[in-house]
Formats: C-alpha cells, sequence, structure tokens
C-alpha cells in the first residue's frame, strides 16, 4: 500500500498552508484506498467536520472509512486563521431571521458550546495544536463600528453569554494599539493551530478504529441493495451511509455542494518572531482579534511569538502584491514598534458563505448527508455539526433534532460574479483604504 506524505504535498505551494504547515506536528500516517473495503459509515472529506464525525462514530463502535482527495486538513480546516468562535458571524437576531425562533435558539445555543467542545477534545486527546482558551476581541473602527458591536453585546448579554464590552482605553490594554474604538470580548472563544488541531482529530479519531485515505478522490458514486458503493481511482467502499463533508473544496461527483456556496478568498501573513519586549506589549494575554470592517482584518499571535494577520483577498495575480504591499502598511499603523518586522509565510484559502449566513443542512440521496456553509466560522461549527452528523447516522437523533432544517441544494445567483467582485473589491480596498 501507499504510505502517505503529507507534509511534502502540502509544501508543493508554500501559498496554501504557509506557517500552518510550517509549525504543525506532522499527521498520523494514512494511506491511499488501494482494493475493496466495505464500512458502517463513508465519510468524503478530511476537516473538521468529516474528521470529527469520524471520531464521534468511532467512539460509538461504527466501522468508518474517510476518504480524502488531498491530505488531512487540506481545505479551509488548514489554512484558516485560528479563531475559535462562538456562534456565526452574524448577529443572533440575524439567525433567528434566517431559521425563525426555533431553529434559530437551538442554533444559538448549539454554537455557543461549541468552542468547548473543541477544547474539551483538545484536553482529552492530547493535541499539540496550541490551544488559548482566553477569548476573542470582535473590535470596532469608528464609530459605525463601535455601535455595530454594542448591539452585538447587547444581544448576546441578553442571552447570557459571558461577552463584555470593553471602551477604547480597556481595549488598548488588550491589544497594544490605539487604532479601536471599543471592542467585545468574547470569554467562550479563543484560539488554535487549525491544521495542528485538523491533524489531532484526525489521530484521535484513527486511535478508535477509524480510517482514513488520503489521496483518495471519489470518482463516482453508485447506489447497492444496501447502501452505496463509493469508488475511488484505485478502490472502493461500500456502506449504508455517506457523510458528505467537503464544503467549498467540493469536487466531482459533489461539485453541487461547493457552487451552492458564494466563495470568499482570505489571506493570511505571518512575521518572524516578536522580540520579548514586543510580544509585552502586543496581545499580552493572546486573544486573537478581527474588525468591523466590511473587507475585514484580523490578527493573532502563535505559540512562538509570530503576529498572523489576515484579510480578504487571495494571493495571486494582481492581488499578490497588492495584499503583501498593504498588510505591511496596516500592520504597521497597528502597531508602530513592528515597522521593521518582516513577513516569513503568506497563505490564503476560500470560505464558504450562504445567503443567509447560516450553515445548510442537505439529504443529497438516501443515507447520503451533508452539512456546509460555515460563513468563516468553521473550527467550532464543524466540530459540533460533524459530532451531530455522526449521532445522526447512529440513530441517536433524528433529523428533526438537529438545528438546521433540510434543504435543497440551490445555486445562489451571480455566484461567479459575486466571487470576481469579492477578489477584486478586496484589491481596491487595499490599494486604496487605509482603514484605521
Amino acid at each position: 500500500m501507499h504510505l502517505q506524505q503529507e507534509r511534502s504535498h502540502l509544501q508543493n505551494d508554500p501559498r496554501t498552508h504557509g506557517l500552518w504547515e510550517a509549525s504543525a506536528p506532522p499527521p498520523p500516517p494514512t494511506t491511499r484506498l488501494d482494493g475493496d473495503t466495505s464500512a458502517d459509515v463513508i465519510i468524503i472529506g478530511a476537516g473538521y467536520t468529516g474528521l470529527s464525525a469520524a471520531l464521534h462514530l468511532a467512539q460509538d463502535g461504527q466501522r468508518v472509512v474517510v476518504l480524502e482527495e488531498a491530505e488531512v486538513g487540506f481545505g479551509g480546516s488548514g489554512r484558516n486563521v485560528g479563531l475559535v468562535n462562538a456562534g456565526m458571524w452574524v448577529k443572533p437576531s440575524d439567525l433567528y431571521a434566517a431559521l425563525g425562533e426555533t431553529l434559530g435558539q437551538r442554533l444559538i445555543d448549539q454554537l455557543s458550546d461549541a468552542p468547548n467542545l473543541v477544547f474539551q477534545l483538545v484536553e482529552k486527546y492530547g493535541m499539540d495544536c496550541q490551544a488559548v482558551h482566553n477569548g476573542t476581541l470582535h473590535c470596532a473602527v469608528g464609530a459605525s463600528g463601535l455601535r455595530d458591536i454594542t448591539e452585538r453585546a447587547r444581544q448576546w448579554e441578553s442571552l447570557g453569554a459571558p461577552v463584555e464590552l470593553l471602551d477604547a482605553k480597556s481595549t488598548q490594554q488588550k491589544i497594544g494599539s490605539s487604532a479601536y474604538r471599543g471592542a467585545l470580548l468574547d470569554r467562550r472563544a479563543g484560539t488554535i493551530q487549525p491544521l495542528a488541531y485538523a491533524r489531532g482529530l484526525a489521530r484521535a479519531a484513527i486511535s478508535h478504529g477509524a480510517t482514513i485515505h488520503t489521496s483518495s478522490p471519489v470518482t463516482s458514486t453508485d447506489a447497492t441493495a444496501g447502501g452505496w458503493s463509493v469508488k475511488t481511482e484505485r478502490g472502493s467502499v461500500t456502506a449504508p451511509w455517506v457523510i458528505v463533508a467537503t464544503n467549498a473544496y467540493s469536487k466531482y461527483r459533489w461539485q453541487a455542494v461547493q457552487t451552492e456556496l458564494v466563495r470568499l478568498p482570505y489571506f493570511n501573513m505571518a512575521t518572524q518572531r516578536l522580540s520579548d519586549a514586543q510580544l509585552a506589549s502586543i496581545l499580552p494575554e493572546r486573544q486573537g482579534i478581527w474588525d468591523t470592517c466590511t473587507v475585514l482584518s484580523s490578527l493573532r499571535l502563535d505559540a512562538a511569538g509570530r503576529m498572523v494577520f489576515g484579510s480578504v483577498g487571495a494571493l495571486r495575480g494582481t492581488g499578490l502584491n497588492i495584499h503583501r504591499n498593504w498588510a505591511r502598511r496596516a500592520l504597521r499603523r497597528l502597531f508602530p514598534q513592528l515597522r521593521t518586522i518582516e513577513f516569513e509565510h503568506e497563505w490564503y484559502g476560500w470560505i464558504g458563505t450562504t445567503s443567509n449566513s447560516a450553515p445548510r443542512f442537505h439529504r443529497l440521496g438516501r443515507n447520503i448527508v451533508s452539512i456546509s456553509g460555515y460563513n468563516g466560522r468553521g473550527i467550532a461549527p464543524g466540530t459540533s455539526f460533524g459530532r451531530d452528523l455522526a449521532r445522526l447516522v447512529s440513530g441517536h437523533i433524528t433529523e428533526a433534532d438537529l438545528a438546521l432544517p433540510i434543504t435543497d441544494l440551490a445555486n445562489p445567483p451571480f455566484r461567479t460574479a459575486k466571487e470576481s467582485f469579492y477578489e477584486i473589491g478586496s484589491q481596491v480596498a487595499h490599494i486604496t483604504g487605509h482603514r484605521f
């Protein structure tokens, strides 16, 4: 059998995983599917949703086979900023409007607790993924930004969430920059090394008996008398149930899962390690932050003291130098003490967004289910919904128990135009906008 060498594959393009690949522990050994086998559940995709589902199914004694086209965490799960946030990107009121009172409240409750699930799994399995459970800061840019986070604070406080609205002085003390009018501190949240967490989930799932096949893209899915036969180039798996967990990186048979989403490009750049003096004055409590700008930015420190700074945009074509130059300017405006610091890593990926900013639950066929569309909040929701899918196919819950309604796949209007607008618009914003 072919022993997968994941590290070398990911490094073929340094702009896919950047710092995360350079600093993550090695992945667990995996193999390419070679031959025919059977399982209780086939999972397509080795990101947070698929790996969480595999772990919880294997814990329950189910025979699980995961098929991954590339490598563990190759998609958004290995490229994101690493903010483990509660809820979705939008306000709670937006989720009520999108899903109704009952499902909206169910989703809010589930995702409020989702960061705890992540950090509990990290602790239980001793995952080496730089987990820091000190909260995150949503930072107000200008008066409109302050109004936005004030309303968010009001809504979350009415729901009993452990959030705190900080004034400009307190925000400056937390961050080390005077750029913001205030911030919303959410103590449920934290940061993590995202690729290392994906690999930790994979290792935990394997420890319970799950099988993960990488470099095994699905070529066909055919109905059988007892379920489904999922084929790859060199083998097949048969099982009664299939979970599709491919999200914004869906291809081939499940391309429709991806084309339902409007993909938003997002890049990150990581500096060299900051000096001890710089680290004492910047993010001393190690919260991760993001701001209220439409073309938002995020930043955090990793365990070694590197600053990870990101924003909307793709590091390709004309965008590469535009975003790179903007990042240098923006970081130095935020932290003048970093005026001589250089970036050592840069990478980008795609966020799958939905029209109502809520995830989508689909029944793609008899005993084929999928949840996707995390709108930039993949770590905690993906982990939590992966557990839900495991419980669903195991019969512990029904579809009526989920926090999401069943919806049909539907292509959003002007999807390609919107994606082009996001990519080009972010370049225009980063050429013309000072933002701080």
